[in-house]
């Protein structure tokens, strides 16, 4: 399959960008794990309220404002991805720079446009 993502901020409101990202991703083959403020199901894709230990991680993608990063920094360089995407109005310099730091790849990009365009 395709890259292994963890999406954080993860929806089951089908209105929320989050929620189109793992629908989207799923369409194109990849291989997902999600974590939200609760638990739930989007297009059989289990949305988990726990930070699990989750391993293989490709890629993460950040649905979440700055001011509720904090708590999911330490989490998801732990899980030593190989890149981390901030989605349009998740920029987040700190993160960013820690991530750098232990070498993986950060990207300011939109998941969605990225799965439509062939970028990902």
């Amino acid at each position: 399959m395709g890259k292994y993502t963890l999406v954080i901020g993860a929806s089951e409101n089908p209105e929320r960008y989050s929620n189109k990202a793992i629908v989207r991703l799923k369409q194109h083959g990849h291989s997902i794990a999600a974590i939200g403020n609760k638990d739930g199901i989007v297009d059989g894709v289990r949305i988990s309220s726990e930070k699990k230990n989750f391993e293989g991680i490709d890629t993460v993608t950040i649905y979440l404002g700055v001011p509720h990063q904090a708590a999911y920094i330490d989490y998801v360089l732990s899980l030593k991805p190989k890149r981390i995407i901030f989605n349009p109005g998740t920029e987040n310099d700190d993160f960013e720079a820690k991530a750098k730091e232990q070498g993986i790849q950060t990207m300011e990009a939109c998941t969605l446009v990225m799965l439509g365009t062939g970028q990902y």
